[in-house]
């Protein structure tokens, strides 16, 4: 408040200065606010034309905008466009281009400018608006007077006159209205009443207005014109009712009623003349009107006609379509004739239109779009289309209709059919009568097989009936629902019968299936007896060929037996399942029980003999195959034994070593012998202990081959320290030799007696000398190890003198070498130090002598300039010496070394250390003395100047402040203070600080200089006095001033911060764009930093702006004050625009980060595609598999990092894309690059297509190859094996001969892998013609490998079978003895006996074998003329059995002639039960009580017994005989071969449909024939003839159905038992492959591949049987969708079974694949690593033992050497990665091996990064060392420079005449110019280079180079490179230093 207070009180002194002059300034102020008001309005009236206004005058038009847009208004011309932006510099640029314009009109505008407009200058606005409105609203008006001129032509005025002479013109003639000027004439409102009166006398009743009351004159005056005119009210009464009104003001709105109401009478005159064109038109408008009406109407209703005719929803009933039809056919007479009398109206209509419009000139109505009339013709016709497809669908759905009611009357008439069929046959199924054995049964299932099959013939006509209903459900007829549920009424009938049907043949099929679990029992039991025969022989085999055939066939027995097993158990379980369920039993269960334990008894029995026999079978095998194994023992020990017993053991190391190695593979072979000898003894020893028959020939052999194996190994183990000894003894040898031979050399180079003679060779000495030193020391580990050696002998050998004199003289000579070498270390290391000191001190004194010389010559100089030059040489010169003083105390350190060792020449030494430290003691003093000289004279000249500088500062600021005293004490004088002393007081005190520096400095100078103490001290007075003047000043200053003060304060802060506000406002405005992302990151972090400072700021503006409020308050008349009013406004806008442009500056950066952001993650994207590119255009095709499926992979793998990085280029494009959607400012180049990336994206795919095509395609061709070669392989050693013909020998030929069998079979086998391997190729030469050449080229040569495989195959085949084949026909022969006996004692039994029923009749079976027997031994072929007791053998063997054919034969005749008995008993036995089930009805009683029923029955009769009996005799047989055979057959299925049994079956029947079809016609065709011709005679019973007919021909087909339906379930049947077999083969071909697969994975490499090959050989072998299994799976499907219930699960369990097996097959390979591929893997990876480490060990060593050079060209050299090693790095680095992603991948897979993997991958990461290391340890060295070779060199052609210049630089001579001083010029201009070359030179030595930078001194190069540059001063140019260098020079000593 007292602030507040204190302000009123100082603004109240300043106003009364100025109250003398306030009246007038009242009035001026009056006037302007008029004006302003006026022209506001008045301008707003104008820019309402662009919608566009101001509020306020001054202030709107300072940015110039709204001035050009109102002049663009006036001018109606294009003004420029305005700049844009809010800072003063648009405002004036905008308000230029306005007055700009106005000039070119030629306005003229007095003492204004743009500054003036911009700054709010009321005065000059107003006058500028004046001067617009004279110039477009005042100018143009012209008003003729009515008076001629002297020319005669009416006399005119113009302007402002013409605007009076209007006005009184226009009001003359009304009372109380004189208009005289635009003031006073116009104050009672009546002149503007009389001007409205005048033209629109209807607005204004002039009679009643009152001169006296103008406010309501101007009032309604002002509202009227504003209100009916739109004319804008510029004025209100109070500015026109005044005592002085505004001409401008008055004149602007008179103007405006004169423009307006020109403008009327224009418009009055045009009305007239357009009047009568209207009327026509009008009438013309309202045809149009017409039309437009019609037209509309009239398509409205042809288009909803259309929809209706368009309706597709008909009736759903005959009467409701025929109704729809007969509207259809009113439409078309009643309703559409109208509507086309009004189309053809609306046409002629549209011509009289036309017409009218012609003839008045005017432009002809055009209909508007869908008007036309051509679119009303194409609606009518498209009305027309409607009608004509309503016409056709109506006809349509009306015929429908009639068809569904016939339809639904016909499923009426076969439904009542339908029903009472199925009620009768639901009763007869209903009956059981099956008989109580199995003909019997099979009887009745016959008969409920043709029930069956009668009803399944009867389901078409059922399904017909339900299709007919779906037909007319379909259709959706009407009455659906009664025809559905009597369908289903239908439906239900049927079902039920099937369930009667089902339930019934599961009573006889269990029936059925007892008899024929009786029968089978019968057949096992008879079975038994015959094995039990067989097991009861007393022969058990003499040796192992024949023991191992008896168990051969014993197996086949014991299988047969096992096969026997599951019948028996089966047929036990089936027979119980009868006796023990709950449900229907068709037999009593006593009687099952006991044949089931009868059953069991006889099958328990044979298993116990059968026991028994392999028994004692295994142990005779077991016998002689004991004997076998040690006949081989016995055989190898004696071999090995010879070998053992050799007494050569080598006559070298080398030698001996290969002996080694053939010992170790021999005791490797008996390790393996050994386990082989365990198992065998093993065995024998079980024998004996089991008490075996052949117990003591066993335990003799084993005695035996115990006795041979010891003395084997004693004699291995003896050769094997035989040879251990003697390969010692050679490696000692050999070893003593090489180090005696080191240690000789060795010695020679220590006793030389060369020491160098300077310090380089001395240096490179010691070198040599350190290595052979640790070779040395290396050694002495090698003489302990040669110690150990020795002692390691044999006796015998150990202490043979040779030994000991040896390792004697070596001992001697390695100690001698160390005492030689501690000798010439001490000796070399002296003599270092010595050349050392003597060097360094020459060096040094040289160095001094120079320094000396320079410093005796330098004077101090007198000018400033010279004295800095010889400061700056004197700093660099310190630099230097700190060097120098390394170097001395080096020198120190050297002779005190040499001091302490007694050195010969070290009084020499010290008196050279002595002379060096003195004389460098005193070069310190004297660069010290002549440094304090120089910086005493620089001091004293700076303090000249800094004195004089300060008092000019002082007086300065001294008039600044006497300046202010005449001012005043008013707001402009303070505001005018205030910026004089501006900065004041900043300024006192740092003229305060430099005083008090000063006066320091005189002190020190006083001391330094006594002879210039006076001036120093005089101008340090001069100073004080000054400043002393200089504050009373200022002092007095503020005392006059006294409270104004405090409002120059508030000035000062206004300007403060007006000062802040300009340069924030400049720095917001700054149109910088940044070109990075840290850049607009950096950006925008100081826009926000801006932003603080605004706010912090923000309490600064409110103080300011509240402080300016109390000051101007209450002076709002006072001009100063109002203009520092118009500040706080400009202050206030300021404000507020500095927070717009820094809202628009934030947008702005914000998309340009964006923006940035967008560049950065592009151009990610673009290196990520650019690596995509280069990985695509270097495409490697391997030529091996392995390689191939790695680039494949690796290919692959590369794809999906393709896919993954699609990802981040999405996302990429993802963020452009919103970009561009938010409109961006870089939207268009954020959519090129958008483009750019997406096109490179989706070129990089297609190429990523394209390569793993052309990838894909060489793996092919590679596998194609691998298999070649594999099979090569394969052939080769089998070959090996083709090739022996090691059969010659007669034991165990037999065995060879059924290996070779074996071997056979397995070539026959392979054949499948070479067609497959053909089959590829074909494959591939088609779809790769480019492959062709290569393919055929490898195939050919396979063919011929295989084809010579063949043939040696089968020669060595026929080899082995002509030695074999004596033994081959003895034991045929005795087969066939023993099989003829046999058959010998079946002929022996009575055929009455043994046939009791057509299932015992089975002899031709055997008559086939007996046939095959007899093809077999002719086939043995002729016998050998040496072998006569063979042919006899086999002469009798024929002779027997010539014997037996007779009585086969009679045998087989028998057999046949009781089957026909026992098929003729079958027949009649058919026939009395055919005539059984019809008796009955023949005798029935019933005769019928009337006529109708009589007739009914006879009907009846007639139709069943004419009908049955004609085809009971016409196919009786024929059904009998099928029927005979199905049952015969069906036995033999159960008893014999199942698939044979059906085979026969199918032929069987296959005849007999054959006899059937063909004699069955022929009758069916006569009785057809007869009955036709008894119809023609016209029989009585015509009608009942032909349905007889009509049921024959229906039987007929039935039967041929029955019999096409058999022939399908006998091929079902066949399959199915096919197919049963086929899977228990598949099963156990599984099962042996499965055990095929070895366990071994090999112990390297080679045998990990090898392994690897016969892998891949096992799963070609495999892929056969994959086939197999595929076709079974295939035909197991089939065959599930063929069968149901018992039989489905059958099949899905024997697929499943297959299928388990096969998996396991297959997984198992898959794990052995896998096993194989990781151990190879593992072996390649060592290898992988080994050979790296190696190689990287050699690179070190490379590395490591380069040599240092000497020279820029050496340093290059090796620079490429070393740059070739990382060449020859990075050629390996692919080798590495692959090693390392191998190793990785194991790793990942878990392999077994884990942590050996992880180990040998550590190590070989850690000797890479151990390579890596030393090579960029080395190259950095290089690149040091060649940047000081490079610097020496330069530094030593700098030196030369300038030491060739000096002389030239010191000279004196500067010329005795012209022509001699010109020659001298020249001569320097050439200096200069070659200076300013070297400078560039100079410059480039004086970079720091990584050498200095790691404290490596340079300066000393360009120590001369200062001198050279003072003796140039005297030459301007000369001058100005001096200082620049100077500059430079005095920068360098800290760039040394560091």
């Amino acid at each position: 408040m007292r602030r507040t207070r204190w302000l009123s009180y100082s603004t109240s002194n300043i106003c009364f200065n100025s109250i003398l002059d306030g009246r007038f300034r009242q009035l001026q102020d009056e006037r302007e606010a008029v004006q302003k008001k006026t022209f506001t309005k008045w301008v707003n009236s104008i820019l309402a034309r662009v919608s566009c206004r101001i509020s306020d005058l001054y202030l709107d038009l300072r940015d110039g905008r709204m001035l050009i847009k109102l002049l663009e208004v006036l001018s109606g011309e294009r003004l420029p466009k305005p700049t844009k932006g809010r800072m003063r510099i648009h405002c004036l640029e905008n308000v230029d281009k306005a007055l700009q314009f106005l000039k070119e009109q030629r306005v003229h505008l007095e003492n204004m400018g743009s500054h003036d407009i911009v700054d709010g200058n009321h005065r000059l606005i107003l006058g500028l608006i004046w001067t617009i409105i004279l110039r477009f609203q005042i100018q143009d008006i012209v008003v003729e007077t009515g008076q001629a001129d002297q020319t005669g032509k009416q006399e005119t005025r113009s302007a402002k006159d013409a605007l009076l002479l209007w006005c009184q013109m226009k009001t003359a003639g009304y009372p109380n209205v004189n208009i005289t000027n635009f003031t006073t004439s116009w104050k009672d409102g009546l002149a503007f009443n009389a001007l409205i009166h005048k033209h629109r006398p209807d607005l204004v009743d002039y009679g009643g207005l009152q001169r006296s009351n103008p406010t309501h004159n101007l009032q309604q005056a002002f509202n009227v014109a504003e209100r009916q005119l739109g004319v804008t009210k510029l004025l209100d009464p109070e500015d026109v009712f005044t005592e002085n009104p505004d001409e401008k003001s008055i004149i602007t709105y008179v103007v405006a009623f004169y423009h307006y109401f020109s403008k009327m009478k224009a418009l009055a005159v045009e009305g007239k003349r357009v009047g009568k064109v209207l009327d026509h038109a009008i009438e013309t408008e309202k045809m149009i009107e017409k039309y437009e009406t019609l037209s509309s109407d009239l398509l409205t209703w042809i288009e909803q006609t259309i929809i209706v005719l368009n309706n597709r929803k008909l009736a759903n009933s005959l009467s409701g379509v025929q109704q729809q039809l007969q509207a259809f056919n009113s439409y078309r007479t009643v309703e559409k004739p109208p509507k086309f009398q009004e189309k053809g109206n609306l046409e002629v209509l549209l011509f009289t239109i036309q017409s009218r419009m012609r003839a008045n000139n005017q432009r002809v109505y055009t209909p508007k779009e869908g008007a036309l009339v051509s679119d009303i013709n194409r609606a009518w016709e498209r009305l027309e289309r409607a009608e004509h497809d309503r016409e056709r669908v109506l006809r349509d759905e009306l015929i429908r209709q009639e068809k569904l009611e016939q339809m639904a009357r016909r499923f009426d008439r076969k439904a009542a059919m339908r029903e009472t069929w199925l009620l009768e046959n639901q009763r007869l199924v209903s009956q059981d009568n099956f008989g109580y054995d199995l003909p019997a049964v099979e009887a009745a299932k016959k008969k409920h097989d043709a029930i069956e099959t009668d009803i399944a013939a009867y389901e078409e006509r059922v399904q017909a009936l339900v299709a007919l209903s779906k037909e007319l459900e379909a259709e959706k007829y009407h009455d659906a629902k009664r025809i559905d549920a009597r369908k289903d009424n239908i439906l239900r009938l049927w079902d039920y019968l099937q369930e009667l049907l089902k339930a019934r043949r599961s009573r006889l099929e269990k029936n059925l299936t007892l008899q024929r679990i009786f029968q089978e029992m019968l057949y096992i039991i008879s079975w038994m007896d015959e094995m039990k025969a067989r097991l009861l022989s007393p022969d058990f085999g003499k040796h192992l060929l024949e023991v191992e055939d008896l168990l051969q066939k014993h197996a086949l027995l014991e299988a047969d037996i096992a096969v026997q097993a599951e019948r028996v158990h089966s047929a036990n379980a089936a027979a119980l399942k009868f006796a023990n369920g709950d449900s229907y039993k068709p037999c009593d269960p006593q009687v099952i029980r006991d044949r089931v334990q009868h059953l069991e008894l006889c099958y328990q029995e044979l298993c116990a003999l059968a026991a028994q026999r392999k028994a004692r079978l295994e142990q005779s095998r077991r016998l002689w195959n004991f004997f076998w194994e040690i006949a081989e023992l016995e055989s190898w020990i004696r071999e090995k034994e010879h070998i053992f017993s050799s007494l050569d053991y080598g006559k070298d190391l080398t030698s001996v070593l290969v002996l080694q190695s053939k010992h170790s593979a021999f005791e490797d072979e008996l390790g393996a012998r050994r386990d082989h000898l365990k198992q065998v003894m093993g065995e024998g020893e079980s024998m004996v202990k089991a008490k075996h028959f052949g117990a003591p020939k066993v335990q003799q052999r084993m005695d035996d081959v115990q006795r041979q194996w010891q003395q084997l190994e004693e004699l291995a183990a003896f050769r094997k320290q035989n040879l251990q000894d003697t390969q010692r003894f050679f490696q000692f040898q050999g070893d003593a030799d090489d180090l005696k031979a080191w240690l000789l050399d060795a010695m020679r180079q220590m006793s030389s007696d060369e020491v160098g003679h300077d310090e380089y060779t001395t240096q490179r000495l010691l070198k040599r000398h350190r290595v052979l030193r640790d070779e040395a020391a290396k050694n002495g580990a090698t003489i302990d190890t040669l110690s150990k050696q020795a002692n390691s002998l044999p006796e015998e050998l150990k202490n043979t003198p040779d030994i000991q004199r040896r390792l004697k003289d070596i001992k001697d000579l390695y100690m001698e070498l160390l005492s030689l070498s501690d000798l010439r270390q001490k000796k070399l290391d002296d003599t270092m130090a010595l050349y050392t000191i003597f060097s360094e001190t020459d060096a040094c004194e040289l160095w001094m002598g120079q320094k000396e010389t320079w410093l005796v010559g330098l004077e101090t100089p007198e000018k400033l300039e010279d004295l800095e030059v010889v400061q700056n040489r004197l700093s660099i010169l310190a630099q230097e010496m700190g060097n120098m003083q390394a170097r001395v105390d080096d020198v120190n350190k050297a002779a005190k070394q040499l001091e302490d060792s007694r050195h010969p020449r070290s009084k020499e030494v010290k008196d050279c250390q002595t002379r060096l430290n003195k004389r460098w003691e005193a070069f310190k003093a004297m660069v010290e003395d002549k440094k304090h000289k120089v910086d005493s004279a620089v001091s004293l000249h700076n303090y000249g100047l800094d004195c004089d500088e300060t008092g000019a500062w002082i007086k300065d600021k001294t008039r600044v402040i006497e300046s202010t005293q005449e001012l005043g004490n008013d707001l402009a004088a303070v505001m005018t203070i205030q910026r004089k002393l501006f900065g004041m007081e900043r300024d006192l005190a740092a003229i305060q600080d430099k005083l008090d520096f000063l006066r320091g400095e005189a002190q020190k100078l006083v001391k330094d200089h006594p002879e210039n103490a006076a001036d120093i001290l005089a101008r340090q007075d001069e100073l004080d006095a000054a400043w002393d003047t200089l504050k009373q000043t200022l002092k007095a200053r503020e005392e006059s001033l006294g409270e104004v003060s405090k409002l120059q304060t508030f000035l000062q802060d206004m300007d403060d911060f007006q000062s802040w506000l300009f340069k924030t406002q400049k720095a917001i405005a700054s149109e910088e764009m940044p070109t990075s992302l840290p850049e607009a990151e950096e950006l925008l972090s100081l826009h926000d930093a801006v932003k603080g400072d605004m706010d912090g700021h923000e309490e600064d503006y409110h103080r300011v702006r509240d402080t300016g409020v109390v000051v101007t308050q209450g002076q709002e008349d006072d001009p100063q004050y109002q203009q520092l009013e118009q500040r706080l406004k400009g202050l206030d806008k300021g404000w507020d625009e500095l927070h717009k442009m820094w809202d628009s500056r934030k947008n702005f950066l914000d998309q340009g980060l964006g923006f940035q952001q967008f560049s950065r993650d592009a151009k990610q994207a673009e290196t990520i595609l650019n690596n995509q590119e280069y990985t695509l255009a270097h495409l490697d095709l391997p030529d091996t598999l392995d390689g191939a499926e790695k680039a494949l992979k690796k290919h692959e793998d590369f794809v999906i990092t393709i896919d993954a990085n699609k990802d981040k280029i999405q996302t990429t494009l993802e963020g452009g894309q919103r970009l561009v959607d938010s409109e961006n400012l870089y939207a268009p180049k954020v959519k090129d690059r958008m483009n750019s990336i997406q096109d490179r994206c989706e070129k990089n795919q297609d190429k990523a297509k394209e390569v793993s095509g052309k990838l894909k395609d060489n793996r092919d061709l590679q596998h194609f190859l691998q298999n070649t070669q594999d099979l090569t392989l394969w052939i080769n050693e089998k070959m090996l094996t083709a090739q022996d013909t090691s059969y010659d020998e007669a034991r165990n030929l037999h065995s060879k001969w059924q290996k070779h069998q074996a071997f056979m079979a397995e070539l026959a086998s392979n054949k499948d892998w070479l067609n497959k391997i053909d089959q590829e190729g074909e494959e591939l030469m088609e779809s790769k013609p480019e492959f062709e050449p290569i393919v055929m080229e490898r195939l050919a040569k396979l063919h011929e490998l295989w084809d010579k495989l063949e043939q040696t195959t089968q020669e060595k085949a026929r080899l082995l079978f002509d030695a074999n084949r004596s033994e081959l026909f003895d034991q045929s022969l005795a087969d066939l003895k023993k099989w003829l006996a046999n058959l010998q004692l079946q002929l022996q039994g009575d055929v009455d006996e043994e046939v009791t029923d057509l299932t015992s009749a089975n002899i031709l079976d055997r008559a086939r074998e007996l046939e095959e027997l007899q093809e077999a031994v002719q086939q043995h072929g002729p016998i050998r003329e040496d072998q006569p007791e063979l042919e006899v053998e086999q002469q009798a063997l024929q002779r027997d059995f010539q014997q037996l054919l007779t009585p086969l034969a009679q045998r087989k005749g028998k057999l046949e002639a009781a089957k026909s008995v026992y098929q003729f008993y079958r027949d009649i036995a058919d026939e009395i039960l055919w005539v059984e089930e019809r008796l009955p009805m023949a005798m029935s009683q019933e005769h019928g009580n009337n006529l109708q029923t009589v007739q009914l029955l006879l009907k009846k009769m007639q139709v069943n017994y004419f009908i049955q009996f004609q085809a009971h005799r016409s196919f009786n047989c024929l059904i009998i005989h099928i029927a005979y055979y199905y049952s015969f057959y069906l036995l033999i299925f159960v008893s014999c071969d199942y698939l044979n049994v059906l085979q026969m079956l199918r032929d069987k029947f296959r005849d007999f449909a054959r006899d059937t079809g063909t004699v069955g016609q022929e009758r069916v065709n006569a009785v057809n024939q007869i009955i036709d011709e008894l119809i023609e005679g016209g029989h009585s019973e015509s009608v009942t003839l032909a349905e007889w007919k009509d049921g024959v021909n229906e039987s007929w087909a039935d039967l041929l159905e029955l019999i096409d339906t058999r022939n399908q379930l006998l091929t079902s049947s066949y399959d199915l038992l096919k197919y049963f077999d086929d899977g228990k083969e598949l099963v156990v071909q599984i099962e042996d492959k499965q055990k095929e697969l070895p366990e071994d994975l090999g112990e390297d490499f080679s045998k990990a591949e090898s392994f690897h090959r016969m892998h891949a050989a096992f799963e070609r072998d495999i892929s056969t049987l994959g086939k197999q299994v595929k076709q079974f799976q295939e035909t197991a499907a089939r065959l599930f969708a063929q069968y149901a219930g018992d039989q489905a699960v059958a099949i899905q369990t024997t697929e499943k079974e297959v299928v388990d097996a096969w998996k396991g097959l297959l997984a198992a390979c898959a794990g052995r694949r896998q096993q194989l591929e990781e151990t190879a893997s593992k072996f390649r990876f060592y290898t992988m690593v080994r050979d790296l480490l190696a190689w990287m060990e050699s690179i070190i060593q490379q590395i490591e033992t380069q040599e240092k050079p000497r020279d820029v060209s050496s340093v290059e050299l090796l620079m490429k050497y070393h740059q070739g090693i990382r060449a020859e790095i990075e050629t390996r680095e692919t080798k590495f990665n692959a090693c390392v992603e191998l190793g990785r991948t194991l790793l990942v897979r878990k392999h077994k091996d884990s942590e050996e993997i992880k180990e040998k991958l550590r190590q070989l990461i850690e000797k890479r990064k151990e390579m890596m290391l030393k090579w960029d340890d080395r190259w950095d060295w290089l690149r040091l060392l060649l940047e000081v070779c490079q610097f020496a060199r330069d530094a030593s052609v700098a030196e030369a420079w300038l030491i060739a210049q000096e002389p030239y630089v010191a000279s004196k001579d500067i010329g005795q005449t012209v022509d001699e001083v010109e020659k001298l010029l020249k001569r320097h201009e050439a200096f200069e110019k070659s200076t300013a070359t070297w400078e560039e030179r100079f410059s480039a030595l004086e970079r720091l280079t990584t050498v200095s930078t790691l404290g490596l001194f340079r300066a000393v190069v360009v120590k001369g180079f200062p001198l050279i540059l003072s003796c140039l001063r005297s030459d301007s140019s000369s001058n100005k490179f001096s200082r620049r260098k100077t500059q430079a020079l005095q920068r360098s000593p800290h760039n040394f230093t560091q």
